[in-house]
């Protein structure tokens, strides 16, 4: 490849992995303000597989459009007027530069990225540069529900389906660092043991919502004996839907919360008559409710994350790097659902 040609994959209409196409165009020159970032390392989300999907118009758009919506890398050229930032530094894209909601700079999935130099936060020396892109659709989601908008107590329990997530296992590490009990679900016992066995696994129990044949167990119970009978104060859950989320409300704390974040259960009947006699409440959460309120509401979470990640309170755990020109493959494994933690593409 050229050195003075960007790479981008390209979603030409909505479909499948073989949608993403590869396409190679002039290299861009920074303008006021700006810097441009040779990317070493994108994080891939299940928003990803959405977008390309057509499932995600809100952020994507309509095709044609390059996915993605995080990044990071090293800054090789500046802008007229960059005060601040140098070149060869290391940085993360901050979370609002992708979106488009937010008039961004564009998908991530790309070879190099022109982002004002103001959405760049600089990376701790103790991440390398092929994991840079995989702070915010993991961490700052976790972040921005579980502290800032509703803020864990010390003490409380906390319920994590999908406990093999990236978001999940940021989310276990938020709420340990809190004081609080993070307790893990997965549909797969055989992940129950992989889990634990992590290391930095910050998960106080990981319990199997279904058993080897694939039946739903009365994991309601195993809740309840973990709790001493107190119940879930905030389940942060990606799936609520159906029994599941029937049962989440079951083990739901007096006054407790569910944030429900995704979109992964399959929908079905829900009684919800026991919220009432609970003073308890089903909300919606995502990413772009922090972002939309501004730096003075995503910055701290921003600056909490890459200081814990310095500091070794935080760990990722990465599951599998992509080249960038495997992006069909990266999307057809990420959609399987079997990995723990963080995908990454590597331009």
């Amino acid at each position: 490849m050229s050195d003075s040609l960007l790479r981008r994959v390209v979603v030409e209409t909505f479909g499948g992995v073989e949608q993403l196409k590869i396409r190679e165009e002039r290299l861009p020159i920074p303008g006021a303000g700006h810097v441009r970032v040779r990317i070493t390392s994108i994080g891939m989300n299940h928003a990803d597989l959405m977008a390309r999907a057509g499932q995600y118009r809100l952020s994507s758009g309509d095709p044609p459009f390059t996915p993605g919506l995080e990044a990071g890398g090293i800054i090789e050229a500046l802008g007229p007027g960059v005060t601040g930032r140098r070149l060869g530094e290391r940085v993360v894209i901050g979370p609002d530069a992708p979106r488009r909601e937010n008039a961004g700079c564009g998908g991530t999935y790309r070879s190099h990225y022109l982002v004002p130099a103001e959405q760049t936060f600089l990376a701790p020396a103790q991440v390398p540069d092929e994991q840079l892109g995989g702070f915010w659709l993991t961490y700052l989601t976790a972040w921005g529900c579980l502290a800032w908008r509703q803020p864990v107590q010390p003490g409380q329990f906390i319920g994590l389906p999908a406990a093999s997530s990236g978001v999940a296992l940021a989310a276990a590490q938020i709420v340990k660092e809190r004081g609080a009990t993070p307790i893990g679900l997965t549909s797969s016992p055989d992940k129950v043991a992989r889990l634990k066995a992590l290391s930095g696994c910050a998960y106080a129990e990981v319990v199997a919502t279904r058993d080897a044949q694939g039946q739903t167990t009365p994991w309601y119970k195993d809740i309840k004996r973990l709790t001493q009978d107190h119940g879930i104060d905030v389940w942060f859950d990606p799936v609520a839907a159906g029994d599941f989320l029937n049962s989440e409300i079951r083990t739901l704390a007096q006054e407790g919360t569910i944030w429900v974040y995704g979109l992964l259960g399959d929908p079905g009947v829900v009684d919800v008559t026991p919220l009432i006699r609970k003073h308890a409440s089903i909300r919606g959460w995502s990413l772009g409710e922090l972002t939309e309120a501004g730096p003075k509401a995503f910055e701290p979470g921003c600056r909490h994350i890459l200081e814990q990640f310095a500091a070794g309170h935080y760990h990722q755990h990465v599951e599998r790097t992509f080249k960038l020109d495997e992006v069909q493959q990266a999307h057809a494994y990420m959609h399987q659902g079997r990995h723990l933690g963080k995908l990454f593409l590597v331009p």
